[in-house]
């Protein structure tokens, strides 16, 4: 496997093993807090971080009510699935330009997919930033301060919480 591969897959399992022990930890009241300014609650927040290639509103919707566990065994069993295609890239194919369609608030852009990958791998840790909006005890929990302060980590929250208004 291509150094890079094994970094991405790292940074990728890193980032959800953190991720699942937040969700793991929050109570059945702070799960169905709303989440200002968006429209989902922590829950449907905990349910999107699990599906981001066909994510959108229908899919969080559809998760709606279930719990964080079976949210996360279907997420770990996507996971599973995307680390193993992930697994046979080489140099090229992370060299190789995507297209990344933007969403509500951030326009079409072309990327490498090694580029778009690296970035994506701090998808759960935006999130969670999100959630903190409806939990501001949990924002000074050791772990958290720890994961989100990380520099790379913390630049990429700016970037999408600035890109998002």
């Amino acid at each position: 496997m291509v150094p890079r591969v094994q970094a991405t897959i790292a940074g990728l399992t890193e980032e959800r093993a953190r991720v699942e022990r937040f969700a793991r930890s929050l109570t059945a009241e702070e799960l169905v807090r709303p989440v200002p300014g968006t429209g989902w609650t922590v829950s449907d927040f905990v349910a999107h971080v699990f599906d981001v290639d066909r994510f959108n509103e229908s899919a969080v919707s559809a998760r709606r009510g279930r719990s964080v566990e079976d949210n996360l065994a279907e997420g770990a069993s996507l996971r599973d699935r995307l680390v193993a295609v992930i697994e046979r890239f080489t140099d090229d194919t992370l060299d190789s330009v995507i297209r990344f369609g933007g969403d509500r608030k951030r326009p079409p852009v072309d990327l490498p997919l090694g580029q778009f990958l690296m970035s994506w791998t701090r998808h759960d840790a935006i999130h969670v930033a999100d959630m903190l909006k409806a939990l501001p005890e949990r924002r000074h929990d050791p772990e958290i301060v720890a994961w989100l302060g990380r520099p790379e980590v913390a630049a990429s929250i700016s970037a999408y919480q600035k890109a998002m208004g």
